[in-house]
């Protein structure tokens, strides 16, 4: 079953275009990957999905619905979750309002009701024992995992990550997988990731969109993806079929 498409999508900002002719289709708790180079599209892409960039053509389907000129916070509502490239956090809050604060954007939630549902997002995220600390007291890696249960908190049926790896450790990357394993398998999430970490992408992908100059060049299964030899020349190096990922 799809949940998430993009058909046709074209996006320019001025006389560049970021996406031309995008297509990009996410089945039922599938992992979906997009990757390519710095400059790719591939943010565009994903903010085309949420409604933070509309598309000059083309359309953004959500559970059988056209959503391309739906509101972001209307998509959060239909169960569409997102986290940025960079870190957006209330640096003032403790982990348990931030995670509120997406719990809030649903709308039909008391107070008490805003709490419970943070709290248990928090728990299988693995924060409880810094549920009242401020963020500002955690480190990089522990905050990456707040706006990962803040994005959690909207319930989503499709959550989009956007390098969710980056800055982190080997150590902490480890861990983002496990904790992304298991939520996908107790949600039946549908996730789509952008990452530049490999191994990280190719751990997890069921199927791998490459984007470049705005195009789509491949798509397959992460197999397929390491011998395609239009992505080795772009993005992966002809050296990349051979590394242990």
């Amino acid at each position: 079953m799809t949940v998430l498409e993009a058909r046709g999508v074209h996006k320019r900002y001025g006389g560049l275009a970021a996406l031309a002719d995008v297509d990009l289709t996410v089945e039922k708790g599938q992992f979906v990957a997009v990757i390519g180079p710095n400059g790719a599209g591939k943010s565009t892409l994903l903010n085309v999905l949420t409604g933070l960039a509309m598309p000059d053509q083309g359309h953004v389907v959500l559970d059988g619905n056209d959503i391309t000129r739906m509101a972001t916070n209307r998509r959060i509502r239909a169960r569409l979750g997102r986290t940025f490239q960079h870190g957006r956090v209330f640096a003032r809050l403790t982990v348990l309002e931030n995670v509120m604060t997406g719990a809030a954007i649903r709308g039909d939630l008391s107070e008490a009701g805003l709490r419970e549902v943070a709290m248990e997002v928090i728990t299988q995220t693995g924060l409880a024992d810094e549920a009242h600390k401020a963020i500002g007291s955690l480190s990089y890696g522990r905050r990456r995992m707040v706006e990962l249960a803040r994005a959690l908190a909207c319930r989503p049926n499709v959550l989009l990550l956007d390098e969710p790896a980056a800055g982190l450790n080997s150590g902490e990357v480890d861990q983002l997988v496990d904790r992304l394993t298991q939520l996908r398998a107790s949600h039946g999430l549908a996730i789509v990731l952008i990452e530049h970490n490999m191994g990280m992408v190719m751990r997890l992908a069921e199927r791998i969109f490459v984007l470049n100059f705005g195009c789509k060049i491949a798509e397959g299964t992460p197999a397929e993806i390491r011998a395609n030899p239009a992505v080795l020349s772009a993005y992966l190096g002809e050296g990349y079929v051979h590394a242990d990922v």
